[in-house]
């Protein structure tokens, strides 16, 4: 019986022929999840953490393929490893963020507070720290790929669903995961969406960063409040005339963040 896997033998990474092995053999979905990781053992338990979660698995070995392969294959996630050869994922994620708002989860061994908030303040959607378990790891990507519309049955939605949400010249439609401000079309990250959604749903109220990652990211305390401050930077560079005298997204000192007054009809 022939073996079809032979020819692969020597080409490329390990954790790459790994992803050439099994791809396409797992659970199939709606949601396609490109994985760069160049340790093949923690290549492989992401896999099939994911691919036990019903999901499409590419696997890439450093950052060179990890941009070939983004480019092409056009996944609907990337789960991210930050360090890795030829392109570090950083730059992997800062290069891909410009090019397209494809959610990004980054795997980092690293526990300094700035690195991981480097890594958000370059694009990334969110991280999880190694050693991480398969529960925290599938319910991440769930989340984001429910933010983005990219899970079966999550898009569009169907007419009557959620209203449009409307401040001032800044319209949040939930059922299109689509904002728009004075009519032009404003491309967020699944977790900017999220914070404008939340904000935008009740104007005037103010939401402590706690509340915002339960509400918008649906994560534990064990996510850096700080991260929050790091994707309301981002989301006020696309969504506020003057980032640095927000009408829209504006800080609460010592309580959190809400929707400005000054934005209202």
């Amino acid at each position: 019986m022939k073996n079809p896997r032979r020819s692969d033998h020597g080409r490329g990474t390990g954790a790459e022929r790994i992803g050439r092995e099994r791809y396409g053999r797992g659970m199939r979905s709606g949601s396609r999840v490109l994985v760069a990781e160049d340790d093949p053992k923690q290549a492989r338990l992401v896999q099939v953490y994911l691919e036990q979660a019903g999901h499409s698995v590419i696997v890439v070995g450093d950052g060179r393929r990890t941009l070939e392969e983004a480019r092409a294959r056009r996944p609907d996630l990337l789960v991210l490893d930050v360090m890795m050869p030829s392109v570090d994922g950083l730059d992997v994620c800062r290069i891909l963020r410009a090019e397209s708002q494809v959610p990004i989860l980054l795997l980092t061994a690293r526990s300094r507070e700035e690195d991981l908030l480097l890594g958000l303040d370059l694009g990334a959607d969110d991280y999880v720290t190694k050693p991480y378990s398969p529960r925290e790891l599938t319910a991440r990507v769930r989340a984001l790929l429910r933010r983005a519309g990219a899970l079966p049955g999550v898009g569009a939605g169907p007419a009557g669903g959620e209203a449009v949400l409307r401040v001032g010249e800044l319209e949040v439609d939930p059922n299109r995961f689509e904002v728009r401000v004075a009519g032009r079309r404003v491309e967020l990250t699944a977790k900017e969406f999220g914070i404008v959604q939340i904000l935008a749903g009740e104007p005037a109220r103010v939401f402590t960063r706690a509340q915002i990652l339960t509400l918008a990211f649906g994560f534990d305390h064990h996510v850096l409040e700080r991260t929050v401050d790091a994707h309301v930077m981002n989301l006020r560079r696309k969504i506020e005339p003057d980032p640095a005298d927000p009408v829209y997204v504006q800080t609460v000192y010592g309580r959190g963040y809400r929707m400005g007054p000054g934005a209202a009809p």
